[in-house]
């Protein structure tokens, strides 16, 4: 579970929708997080799943964590796994990959 910045912030990337299962579908979902990344972004509700990363919390103005998008393609790398073609191990799919990676 993701501490986010503030009550407002985790109440918007935890909407829960009883009629659409996809966050990119349901028109009350504003804000997604991405555990793997540690993006947070405005949804995009135009049929896809695209967002815009944003910087900061719109609701309490703090700063957002910086993005661990390269570090996660880079420390894939390191271990050999090419996202695009080879399987990409569980704990890479959320945020337990830089949990592991502040115990070595």
């Amino acid at each position: 579970m993701t501490d986010h910045c503030c009550e407002a912030m985790t109440s918007r990337v935890n909407v829960c929708c009883d009629q659409h299962d996809d966050p990119s579908s349901c028109p009350d979902a504003l804000v997604g997080f991405s555990a793997r990344f540690q993006e947070y972004g405005l949804i995009i509700h135009d049929g896809g799943t695209s967002s815009v990363t944003i910087d900061f919390c719109p609701w309490c103005g703090r700063r957002l964590p910086e993005s661990q998008r390269d570090r996660w393609f880079d420390e894939l790398e390191r271990r050999g796994i090419d996202p695009r073609e080879d399987e990409v191990p569980a704990e890479f799919q959320d945020g337990r990959w830089l949990a592991s990676l502040r115990q070595e």
